[in-house]
């Protein structure tokens, strides 16, 4: 009886671990007296290879599409609000690099995303440095602080505005929370806490893009039939 694919449904090759039409591993089912070790063997150690990643060209892949991403991602880049799909692309385009250099026929989903984890992690490093170089070069050598400081101080006013607005509160209590927000220690306490909110925003993003780009690329390297 000829084997299909689970999928599919289409022939499989007696000697294939996966579907030569959409990449899916296909399992083995053999009775104990008519086992094919060696059949089972070359199924194991095809999903082993799709699950596992040589970390070492895998890196280099993810810093070659993060740089890019994280500059674009970074605070002040024009383009910056669109930072979790560049690092989302990235971590596909890594994904993509990193299968065609490995010659394999497919990867898992998995490894997708631990790779698309690594390239969101160093896109995020690199919009965190581009942004805090350029903020410090603007304030110390463009001599540009003042007018990031009336930024800032402006949307403190509207904030404080609105929330006396919508809340009765005391205006004592008020007049302390802006005075704390416009402080260095409130200043780098949202900075911080944004900071942190975007890393796992990109982390995120970055392991669904992997996850995504593995999938596209088994789908796109399927072997002749």
């Amino acid at each position: 009886m000829e084997a299909t694919c689970n999928r599919c449904h289409q022939a499989i090759p007696e000697e294939s671990c996966y579907c030569p039409t959409c990449g899916l591993p296909q399992l083995v089912y053999a009775s104990v007296e008519s086992a094919d070790p060696s059949q089972v063997q070359r199924w194991s150690e095809a999903v082993r290879d799709a699950g596992s990643v040589d970390w070492k060209p895998a890196l280099r892949a993810a810093l070659l599409t993060s740089i890019p991403a994280g500059l674009l991602s970074c605070g002040l880049s024009p383009v910056g609000l669109l930072g979790l799909f560049w690092v989302a692309m990235a971590a596909a385009w890594a994904v993509s690099l990193y299968v065609r250099r490995q010659h394999a026929p497919w990867i898992t989903m998995g490894a997708g995303a631990r790779i698309g984890l690594v390239t969101g992690l160093m896109s995020a490093w690199m919009a965190f440095l581009a942004t805090g170089a350029a903020l410090f070069a603007m304030r110390y050598f463009l001599h540009q602080g003042q007018a990031f400081d009336n930024v800032w101080q402006g949307m403190v006013d509207q904030s404080v505005n609105q929330q006396m607005q919508a809340m009765a509160a005391d205006a004592q209590t008020l007049i302390a929370f802006k005075a704390l927000l416009l402080s260095p220690e409130g200043r780098g306490a949202i900075l911080l806490c944004g900071m942190i909110f975007l890393a796992f925003a990109l982390l995120a993003f970055g392991a669904a893009g992997g996850a995504l780009g593995a999938r596209m690329m088994a789908r796109s390297r399927r072997p002749e039939v």
